[in-house]
């Protein structure tokens, strides 16, 4: 049973930072894609970031390049995701997922494994 749990939430002022992870479990992740994505009330899910765990490869969403970088520790099979300059608009829940193949995919949809939600605030 594959089980992804985000962690490091929490309330930060603007220009602040924060680091999440999120602890992967029940499936062999090296062959998978991994992806971080946030929702603000009222909004839909959006892309973040996505690493392949084999290759390392990441991709971002245009609204936290330069800002957000993900990366990933195989031996503890976790997925981490460094935030900095953060800003009000960052303020969502955040979430990590997996997707049954090697490459992330911005899609929420093409994801078949969700974790519970951290929630990050930032205060103007």
């Amino acid at each position: 049973q594959v089980q992804l749990v985000e962690s490091g939430g929490g309330l930060v002022q603007a220009g602040g930072s924060l680091r999440l992870s999120c602890a992967a479990s029940g499936r062999t992740f090296s062959s998978y894609g991994m992806g971080w994505f946030r929702q603000a009330p009222g909004k839909e899910r959006e892309f973040v970031a996505g690493i392949s765990w084999s290759s390392g490869t990441t991709y971002y969403g245009d609204s936290v390049k330069g800002r957000f970088t993900i990366s990933r520790d195989n031996a503890k099979n976790t997925v981490y995701l460094q935030m900095n300059s953060l800003k009000p608009e960052d303020t969502a829940v955040y979430y990590c997922a997996t997707r049954g193949s090697s490459w992330p995919s911005p899609w929420a949809s093409e994801y078949d494994y969700w974790g519970q939600g951290t929630q990050v605030t930032v205060s103007s």
